[in-house]
Protein backbone atom coordinates (compact mmCIF):
# COMPACT_ATOMS: atom_id res chain seq x y z
CA UNK A 1 0.00 0.00 0.00
CA UNK A 2 2.72 2.23 -0.49
CA UNK A 3 3.35 3.34 -3.73
CA UNK A 4 0.28 4.47 -6.12
CA UNK A 5 2.46 5.84 -8.91
CA UNK A 6 1.61 9.36 -8.33
CA UNK A 7 3.11 11.71 -11.01
CA UNK A 8 4.88 15.10 -10.94
CA UNK A 9 5.48 14.90 -7.39
CA UNK A 10 6.25 17.87 -5.52
CA UNK A 11 5.26 17.42 -2.11
CA UNK A 12 4.65 14.38 0.73
CA UNK A 13 1.58 14.64 2.17
CA UNK A 14 0.51 12.96 5.52
CA UNK A 15 -0.63 9.97 4.64
CA UNK A 16 2.73 9.13 3.12
CA UNK A 17 1.87 9.57 -0.60
CA UNK A 18 3.10 12.24 -2.56
CA UNK A 19 0.94 15.13 -3.50
CA UNK A 20 1.56 17.29 -6.71
CA UNK A 21 -0.46 19.53 -9.02
CA UNK A 22 -1.56 18.24 -12.39
CA UNK A 23 -2.78 20.19 -14.87
CA UNK A 24 -6.47 20.82 -15.30
CA UNK A 25 -7.88 19.45 -18.52
CA UNK A 26 -11.08 17.87 -19.41
CA UNK A 27 -9.82 14.47 -18.68
CA UNK A 28 -9.20 14.87 -15.38
CA UNK A 29 -11.02 13.29 -12.85
CA UNK A 30 -12.33 14.28 -9.12
CA UNK A 31 -13.03 11.53 -6.45
CA UNK A 32 -13.96 12.41 -2.79
CA UNK A 33 -13.27 9.40 -0.40
CA UNK A 34 -14.50 9.28 3.40
CA UNK A 35 -14.73 6.43 5.77
CA UNK A 36 -15.71 6.72 9.78
CA UNK A 37 -16.72 2.97 10.27
CA UNK A 38 -13.70 0.53 10.44
CA UNK A 39 -14.33 -3.05 9.08
CA UNK A 40 -12.74 -5.36 11.66
CA UNK A 41 -9.12 -4.12 11.63
CA UNK A 42 -9.23 -2.16 9.28
CA UNK A 43 -9.40 1.69 10.30
CA UNK A 44 -11.28 4.26 8.19
CA UNK A 45 -7.93 5.77 7.24
CA UNK A 46 -6.51 2.31 6.06
CA UNK A 47 -9.85 1.63 3.84
CA UNK A 48 -9.10 5.05 1.82
CA UNK A 49 -5.81 3.60 1.61
CA UNK A 50 -7.38 0.40 0.16
CA UNK A 51 -9.83 2.20 -1.98
CA UNK A 52 -7.20 4.16 -3.83
CA UNK A 53 -5.17 1.08 -4.08
CA UNK A 54 -7.89 -0.56 -6.12
CA UNK A 55 -8.83 2.41 -7.91
CA UNK A 56 -5.17 2.47 -9.42
CA UNK A 57 -5.30 -1.29 -9.96
CA UNK A 58 -8.41 -1.30 -11.73
CA UNK A 59 -7.87 2.03 -14.08
CA UNK A 60 -4.27 1.45 -14.80
CA UNK A 61 -3.57 4.91 -14.01
CA UNK A 62 -1.39 6.82 -11.72
CA UNK A 63 -3.13 9.04 -8.63
CA UNK A 64 -2.56 12.12 -7.24
CA UNK A 65 -4.19 12.23 -3.00
CA UNK A 66 -4.39 15.13 -0.81
CA UNK A 67 -3.58 15.04 2.21
CA UNK A 68 -6.18 13.24 4.23
CA UNK A 69 -8.59 15.26 6.83
CA UNK A 70 -10.72 14.57 9.38
CA UNK A 71 -14.46 16.15 9.48
CA UNK A 72 -17.67 15.41 11.49
CA UNK A 73 -20.23 13.67 10.26
CA UNK A 74 -23.11 15.07 8.28
CA UNK A 75 -25.89 15.31 9.51
CA UNK A 76 -24.45 16.88 12.76
CA UNK A 77 -24.30 13.66 15.42
CA UNK A 78 -25.14 11.04 12.87
CA UNK A 79 -21.87 9.39 13.53
CA UNK A 80 -18.03 9.09 14.36
CA UNK A 81 -15.82 11.42 12.71
CA UNK A 82 -14.82 10.81 8.79
CA UNK A 83 -11.63 10.53 7.45
CA UNK A 84 -11.56 12.40 4.05
CA UNK A 85 -9.47 13.06 1.26
CA UNK A 86 -9.71 14.07 -2.88
CA UNK A 87 -7.70 12.23 -5.29
CA UNK A 88 -7.72 12.80 -8.93
CA UNK A 89 -6.87 10.47 -12.01
CA UNK A 90 -6.15 10.91 -15.91
CA UNK A 91 -8.92 9.23 -18.23
CA UNK A 92 -10.58 8.54 -21.40
CA UNK A 93 -13.60 6.52 -19.47
CA UNK A 94 -17.19 7.84 -19.81
CA UNK A 95 -18.04 9.16 -16.55
CA UNK A 96 -20.65 6.25 -16.45
CA UNK A 97 -17.93 3.94 -16.46
CA UNK A 98 -15.63 5.69 -13.42
CA UNK A 99 -18.88 5.67 -11.19
CA UNK A 100 -19.22 1.71 -11.96
CA UNK A 101 -15.97 1.58 -10.78
CA UNK A 102 -16.34 3.24 -7.72
CA UNK A 103 -19.37 1.22 -7.07
CA UNK A 104 -17.21 -2.11 -7.32
CA UNK A 105 -14.65 -0.42 -5.02
CA UNK A 106 -16.76 0.24 -2.39
CA UNK A 107 -18.73 -3.61 -2.41
CA UNK A 108 -15.49 -4.84 -2.65
CA UNK A 109 -14.48 -2.95 0.49
CA UNK A 110 -17.73 -3.95 2.38
CA UNK A 111 -19.61 -0.90 1.74
CA UNK A 112 -23.64 -1.20 2.33
CA UNK A 113 -26.17 1.37 2.09
CA UNK A 114 -28.69 0.53 5.45
CA UNK A 115 -29.99 4.28 5.39
CA UNK A 116 -28.67 7.55 3.79
CA UNK A 117 -25.70 9.06 5.01
CA UNK A 118 -25.40 6.65 8.01
CA UNK A 119 -21.90 5.91 9.22
CA UNK A 120 -20.10 3.71 6.53
CA UNK A 121 -17.25 2.13 5.91
CA UNK A 122 -16.13 3.63 2.98
CA UNK A 123 -17.73 6.22 0.60
CA UNK A 124 -16.15 7.26 -3.15
CA UNK A 125 -18.13 10.25 -4.83
CA UNK A 126 -17.57 11.03 -7.91
CA UNK A 127 -17.28 14.73 -8.26
CA UNK A 128 -16.02 16.23 -11.61
CA UNK A 129 -14.92 15.01 -14.75
CA UNK A 130 -13.14 17.79 -16.64
CA UNK A 131 -16.08 20.50 -17.99
CA UNK A 132 -18.39 18.01 -18.68
CA UNK A 133 -22.42 18.82 -17.47
CA UNK A 134 -24.43 15.51 -16.92
CA UNK A 135 -26.83 15.01 -17.67
CA UNK A 136 -28.35 18.72 -18.68
CA UNK A 137 -27.51 22.10 -17.71
CA UNK A 138 -31.20 22.50 -16.94
CA UNK A 139 -31.10 19.27 -14.69
CA UNK A 140 -27.56 20.26 -13.11
CA UNK A 141 -29.15 23.21 -12.26
CA UNK A 142 -32.15 21.72 -10.80
CA UNK A 143 -30.30 19.75 -8.33
CA UNK A 144 -27.53 22.33 -7.20
CA UNK A 145 -30.35 24.48 -6.47
CA UNK A 146 -32.38 21.88 -3.70
CA UNK A 147 -33.37 23.33 -0.59
CA UNK A 148 -31.45 21.75 2.30
CA UNK A 149 -34.66 20.28 3.60
CA UNK A 150 -35.19 18.49 -0.03
CA UNK A 151 -31.84 16.99 0.46
CA UNK A 152 -32.75 14.76 3.05
CA UNK A 153 -35.34 12.63 1.46
CA UNK A 154 -34.83 13.23 -2.33
CA UNK A 155 -31.75 11.99 -4.62
CA UNK A 156 -31.30 11.77 -8.32
CA UNK A 157 -31.74 8.35 -10.25
CA UNK A 158 -28.99 9.40 -12.44
CA UNK A 159 -25.51 10.48 -12.48
CA UNK A 160 -25.16 14.33 -12.16
CA UNK A 161 -21.64 16.12 -13.13
CA UNK A 162 -20.47 18.03 -10.97
CA UNK A 163 -21.41 16.53 -8.10
CA UNK A 164 -24.56 18.86 -7.19
CA UNK A 165 -23.24 19.18 -3.47
CA UNK A 166 -19.74 19.39 -4.05
CA UNK A 167 -20.00 23.67 -3.50
CA UNK A 168 -21.43 23.01 -0.35
CA UNK A 169 -19.30 21.03 1.44
CA UNK A 170 -15.99 21.76 3.43
CA UNK A 171 -14.80 18.25 3.90
CA UNK A 172 -14.82 18.19 -0.14
CA UNK A 173 -13.25 21.51 -0.76
CA UNK A 174 -10.41 21.83 1.60
CA UNK A 175 -8.93 18.94 0.23
CA UNK A 176 -9.78 19.40 -3.00
CA UNK A 177 -7.95 22.88 -3.15
CA UNK A 178 -4.59 21.05 -2.24
CA UNK A 179 -4.50 19.77 -5.40
CA UNK A 180 -6.62 21.53 -7.97
CA UNK A 181 -7.32 24.90 -6.40
CA UNK A 182 -8.43 25.95 -9.85
CA UNK A 183 -10.60 23.70 -11.01
CA UNK A 184 -13.24 25.92 -11.96
CA UNK A 185 -16.71 24.85 -12.49
CA UNK A 186 -18.82 24.55 -15.45
CA UNK A 187 -21.92 26.05 -14.59
CA UNK A 188 -20.87 28.56 -11.85
CA UNK A 189 -17.72 29.66 -12.93
CA UNK A 190 -16.14 29.38 -9.33
CA UNK A 191 -12.78 27.86 -9.12
CA UNK A 192 -12.40 25.01 -6.00
CA UNK A 193 -9.88 28.16 -4.03
CA UNK A 194 -13.07 30.17 -4.08
CA UNK A 195 -15.95 28.10 -3.19
CA UNK A 196 -13.75 27.30 -0.12
CA UNK A 197 -13.50 30.57 0.73
CA UNK A 198 -16.58 30.74 0.13
CA UNK A 199 -17.67 28.44 3.24
CA UNK A 200 -18.55 29.84 6.72
CA UNK A 201 -15.38 29.75 8.61
CA UNK A 202 -16.52 27.25 11.40
CA UNK A 203 -17.31 24.96 8.81
CA UNK A 204 -13.72 25.00 7.01
CA UNK A 205 -12.30 25.08 10.77
CA UNK A 206 -13.96 21.86 11.29
CA UNK A 207 -11.81 20.32 8.58
CA UNK A 208 -8.50 19.11 10.64
CA UNK A 209 -5.76 17.79 9.47
CA UNK A 210 -5.74 13.86 10.36
CA UNK A 211 -2.72 13.23 13.01
CA UNK A 212 -3.73 9.08 12.33
CA UNK A 213 -4.49 8.83 16.55
CA UNK A 214 -7.92 6.86 17.68
CA UNK A 215 -9.52 6.37 14.05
Amino acid sequence: MDNLGVCNSSATSTHGYTTARMDINSQTAFVALGSNLAAGQTTPAEMLKNALQLMEDYHDSPIEVSDFVSSPAFPPNSGPDFVNAVASLRTDWPAERLLELLHQIEAELGRTRPARWAPRVVDLDLLAVGKLVLPDAATHDQWRALAPDRQRSEAPDRLILPHPRLQDRAFVLVPWAQIAPDWRHPRTGMTVARMRDALPAADRDAVRPFDGGGI
